[in-house]
């Protein structure tokens, strides 16, 4: 995607590169190396100086091959990879609720209704992009009104304060803690079974207390959740439990 300057552009796969529509390369004017990185949903971007030679960029694909194979492992989705494939249910494993959703074509800008654990949107089927970002705002919607609650109820329950709360759909992170003391959620927490979510929680109100990664910050997340090991390690996979829909 370029930038406003229109410094960066998107250059197509090379011939070294999977046969694969989620990898692309990009070249920018701000790099002055070659990097990679693998977002969520299986999406993999090589980041390259302007003027990089193509063989060049072979060669450093090959040479991370094993790498990017190794961490497509952890964030493909297990479901359909197709982005604009949407549900027929939606599921929330954190807060324990379960959606049908049922489509209904009309020509006018899509809207989202929901009661008794049924969810209807209606709106132009042939432009499911459109559908997609209904689900974006309900599932938004949801965490705000479930994960604030929640993070009160532990804030309270541990004494670790914090200022604000704010959800967001971050690409790579589940949350973080500002030094203001303003803790950020993904709202894709809420596809996480109950005890991950939890531990996030726990995570986050641990670092505003310790904004690092010290012993004394495990040491403080371990006298509320002493699974944290388990639970770390069930969270670095959880990308793999977002639907595709919900990253698109």
């Amino acid at each position: 995607m370029s930038t406003p300057a229109g410094n960066e552009r998107q250059l197509g796969l090379l011939d070294g590169a999977p046969p694969d529509h989620a990898w692309r390369v990009r070249a920018s004017e701000r790099a002055r190396r070659l990097a990679v990185r693998v977002l969520p949903g299986g999406h993999v971007e090589i980041v390259v100086p302007r003027g990089t030679r193509p063989r060049m960029i072979e060669q450093f694909v090959s040479r991370h091959r094993r790498w990017i194979e190794r961490a497509l492992d952890l964030y493909r989705p297990a479901g359909p990879a197709a982005s604009d494939v949407l549900p027929e249910e939606v599921r929330f494993p954190a807060i324990g609720r379960n959606y049908r959703v049922r489509y209904v074509e009309t020509a006018a800008p899509p809207s989202l209704r929901h009661e008794d654990g049924a969810i209807r949107i209606a709106g132009p089927l042939e432009r499911p992009v459109l559908l997609r970002h209904a689900l974006h705002r309900f599932t938004m919607k949801e965490a705000h009104a479930t994960l604030g609650p929640w993070l009160s109820q532990l804030s309270a329950a541990t004494g670790l304060r914090y200022e604000r709360f704010q959800i967001r759909r971050q690409r790579t992170r589940w949350g973080s803690c500002s030094r203001s003391g303003t803790i950020s959620l993904n709202a894709c927490l809420l596809f996480q079974t109950e005890s991950v979510a939890r531990y996030l929680l726990i995570h986050e109100l641990a670092h505003t207390k310790h904004m690092n990664h010290s012993r004394r910050f495990w040491g403080l997340v371990e006298q509320h959740e002493p699974r944290w090991r388990e639970l770390d390690a069930a969270l670095t996979r959880g990308w793999r439990e977002v639907p595709a829909w919900a990253l698109g």
